[in-house]
């Protein structure tokens, strides 16, 4: 892994664009931050703060989002292809057109725009 962010207050913040991959984000605090098209591919963002955060075209690939509060989100076209939701809170998370290819342990039960191939029948 790459820099250690852990616990870091990023509230409010613009990282659109940026690149996170690989960075420690465990417990940071991250409400209302602009992430848009950000890069966080393999990054850890356990228990991390994302509430009414923009995702949106960001790239959480392999990303570690256990525990996560993602509530009021905006993850519309964002790639979590193989990330793990465990535990995550996606109460009215907005995932239009996202990737969902091998998500690991997400309830998209309170999520919405879910595709609707990854809803369970």
């Amino acid at each position: 892994m790459g820099c250690d962010l852990t616990h870091t207050d990023l509230t409010q913040f613009d990282l659109s664009g940026a690149n996170l991959s690989d960075v420690y984000l465990s417990y940071a605090e991250l409400y209302d931050t602009d992430l848009t098209d950000a890069d966080l591919t393999h990054s850890d963002l356990v228990g991390a703060n994302l509430w009414v955060a923009n995702l949106s075209g960001a790239n959480l690939s392999g990303a570690n989002l256990s525990d996560a509060d993602l509530t009021g989100a905006n993850l519309s076209h964002a790639n979590l292809s193989d990330a793990d939701l465990t535990g995550a809170n996606l109460s009215h998370v907005d995932l239009t057109g996202a990737n969902l290819d091998g998500v690991i342990g997400a309830d998209f039960s309170r999520a919405k725009n879910v595709p609707p191939k990854y809803l369970k029948d």
